[in-house]
């Protein structure tokens, strides 16, 4: 480890691997750093990510790739089934990876690229000098260490301390964070060609149960639901419920617990010398928590921005404000959608999640646009339109493109 580097990335997951690889490939000097001994465990995630966005990354690999998956069912309070194609199943609905190998490879990759890695080695604080940051204290292996840089990028997930101790405002409210059990089975009984997705207040209030199969007939089985709901029934709980009434041979082998958040953008993700990415920034999927794919992208443009900053020589937020507003042009864009839709559905009885998977259960989603599988729910829910109608408004403000693409 030296004393001065171009970029320092703080957490070794996929936006801080992506981050640290795009930099050293544009030339830069890179140091990268994980608090804990081993990258990807432990695992908060049901660890799905859609095809197409995952390949503009890294290649796949069979030894990190534990299930192809061909689409999704959801699954109504009633049980009613509504099973839809891999292109309309969202961007959780791919692959389901094996995390601990899929994460170890891209480090691999950002050390191959020239960072250097160093694990078991946790941030202390930020160094700041005439408002700029200007590099890190670190602990590793019982000695702190300052470490100066041009620009810090903070990856460290939603516990984030780097943004706080750079003055961003990162806190989350209950009501704005899913509170997660997953449980990893064997013994599943599951079609490992399907997620599953359970919805229902008894269920999962203001959430859902997810399986997500990981091959040789185990699969991840877990449950988010929003904090400002869970009331006096713990995640861990409903979800041992849930794996009496319908896995009752499951074999429990790994637990994980952990939060996410759900909260949309915010306010500001950058300040002269840094750049948050990832759950640091809460770039995450307001209605599914996963981030995998959007911490990647949000990576790779922080890495590139970095390298014309320092490039032009100026590091200040006047320069770095083209990754703010890029990623909110893109990742941003989504994340504001599909919170409008979030924050709608966390209202629904589950007389309406009954009535809504009624009205798809018969349609074919194989070759269907968002907005050709919006019109076939209204046609046969009346209601549901006029109950939805602030969401085509919103809709229309944020200039979504209602037109679905597999990419």
């Amino acid at each position: 480890m030296k004393d001065h580097y171009d970029v320092i990335v703080v957490g070794a997951g996929p936006g801080g691997s992506i981050a640290a690889k795009t930099a050293a490939k544009e030339g830069l000097d890179v140091l990268m750093i994980e608090k804990r001994q081993e990258i990807g465990d432990p695992i908060r995630c049901a660890e799905g990510v859609g095809k197409f966005h995952l390949k503009q990354h890294i290649e796949p690999d069979p030894r990190w790739i534990c299930a192809d998956v061909k689409g999704s069912c959801i699954i109504s309070p009633d049980g009613t089934r509504v099973e839809m194609a891999e292109e309309m199943s969202g961007g959780e609905v791919g692959y389901v990876l094996e995390r601990k190998i899929f994460d170890r490879e891209l480090a691999n990759e950002s050390a191959l690229a020239g960072a250097e890695v160093m694990v078991k080695t946790r941030a202390t604080d930020l160094i700041i000098e005439n408002d700029t940051v200007c590099g890190i204290k670190l602990m590793h292996l019982g000695k702190i260490h300052e470490v100066r840089s041009k620009i810090v990028i903070g990856a460290d997930g939603m516990e984030s301390k780097v943004g706080r101790w750079a003055g961003i405002e990162t806190a989350v409210k209950p009501s704005d964070m899913e509170t997660c059990a997953q449980y990893l089975v064997s013994n599943a009984n599951i079609d490992q060609e399907f997620c599953y997705f359970y919805l229902g207040n008894e269920i999962a209030p203001a959430g859902y149960v997810w399986m997500f199969p990981k091959g040789g007939n185990k699969a991840n089985v877990g449950i988010g639901i929003l904090g400002s709901k869970s009331g006096e029934d713990r995640p861990i709980d409903l979800l041992n419920d849930f794996m009496e009434k319908n896995m009752p041979d499951a074999k429990i082998i790994e637990m994980v617990i952990g939060g996410v958040p759900v909260c949309g953008t915010i306010d500001r993700t950058i300040a002269n010398g840094l750049m948050l990415v990832g759950d640091a920034a809460r770039q995450s999927d307001p209605i599914t928590g996963g981030g995998i794919i959007n911490a990647m992208n949000a990576g790779k443009m922080a890495g590139e921005i970095a390298a014309k900053a320092i490039r032009n020589g100026d590091c200040s937020t006047d320069t770095l404000q083209e990754y703010e507003e890029l990623w909110r042009k893109t990742i941003g864009k989504e994340i504001n959608n599909s919170l409008i839709v979030k924050e709608t559905f966390v209202n629904f009885t589950d007389e309406d999640l009954n009535s809504l998977a009624h009205s798809l259960k018969d349609v074919n989603f194989t070759s269907m646009s968002l907005l050709d599988l919006l019109k076939a729910l209204f046609k046969a829910n009346k209601k549901l339109l006029w109950d939805l109608r602030g969401i085509f408004k919103d809709f229309i403000k944020n200039d979504v493109d209602f037109k679905y693409k597999a990419e």
